[in-house]
């Protein structure tokens, strides 16, 4: 039974997962889950961890990416996906959803909803996609202070707290570079560089920065989409595959209605679909129903 109804493993446990990744040595792979199904996949092929996303979330909702979701929107979502895996799951916090009081509510609130960590970064509030021109950041002392505010509110100290910074794009490396140091002196676990452009920038800022580091390999974006291999070999911690999932499947969605609008019927679609049976073997059907039949095995009586 154990782990059938839900992860076999507890938040804290967890959380102390992902702190013994981040001390390994090894390069953390964290794809992005835009449902908790695709959480259970992730888990199953053998990767480190879970990444939820707030573009995807933004995307599942029908909205851009541009600060419109809740707090309840990201800890509800993030929950479920976090529930039905054994590996940490990180989650996009934005900007903490407000003042520095938000962001350490917002810390407070996804550690109850069973996340390993989240990040937090510098943009104004409302934010925009990392990947978009025309973004601003907040002071250097601004983002500081929700940093802290953050960190205090933190009850597991094994809960993760990553900075990220966008100020690469707008006010240059140099300057993502103080940031960086900046919040990993504030306290932050983890530096998250967004829209570094090629392995010379990803290399400059692991010499330049002393906490694990956090890289963004997505896809139509500003980086260059770097090999786990070579990220590794530049001393990184963590890569996550934000929207990979979620393009893949809405590639596949639409190229299928497509079809069936223009033949009439799905038939021509059969051998690119997850089988039934696969589904079933995914979700464990098989032990359901062991437990069912373990339970429910009594039979009533004439006289009942």
């Amino acid at each position: 039974m154990s782990g059938l109804l839900g992860a076999a493993a507890s938040p804290a446990e967890k959380r102390s997962r992902f702190r013994a990744g981040l001390n390994s040595g090894r390069l953390q792979r964290f794809p992005g889950a835009f449902s908790p199904l695709v959480a259970k996949l992730i888990g199953e092929i053998g990767f480190e961890g879970v990444y939820v996303s707030g573009a995807v979330l933004s995307a599942d909702l029908g909205l851009p990416d541009i600060g419109l979701t809740t707090l309840t929107e990201v800890a509800g979502r993030g929950g479920q996906i976090a529930a039905v895996t054994d590996l940490p799951a990180l989650i996009d916090a934005d900007t903490g959803f407000g003042e520095p009081m938000s962001a350490a509510r917002t810390v407070t609130v996804l550690e109850d909803a069973g996340l390993a960590g989240c990040h937090l970064e510098d943009q104004v509030n409302p934010k925009r996609c990392g990947h978009l021109d025309g973004k601003a950041v907040v002071p250097a002392a601004e983002m500081v202070k929700r940093l802290r505010a953050a960190i205090t509110a933190r009850r597991d100290p094994n809960f993760v707290i990553c900075a990220r910074t966008d100020a690469a794009g707008i006010e240059g490396l140099d300057a993502a570079i103080d940031r960086a140091k900046a919040y990993a002196d504030a306290g932050a676990d983890m530096i998250f560089t967004e829209a570094l452009s090629g392995p010379a920038e990803f290399e400059r800022f692991r010499g330049a920065v002393d906490v694990p580091l956090l890289a963004n390999m997505t896809e139509f974006g500003k980086s260059e989409l770097l090999t786990a291999a070579q990220l590794g070999d530049l001393g990184y911690n963590v890569v996550i595959y934000p929207v990979t999932t979620l393009r893949l499947a809405m590639f596949a969605v639409e190229s299928g209605l497509r079809e069936i609008d223009s033949a009439g019927t799905q038939s021509g679609l059969l051998d690119q679909m997850q089988h039934r049976s696969r589904l079933y073997e995914l979700l464990r059907y098989a032990e359901y129903n062991k437990f069912d039949d373990d339970i429910f095995n009594f039979t009533l009586g004439a006289s009942q």
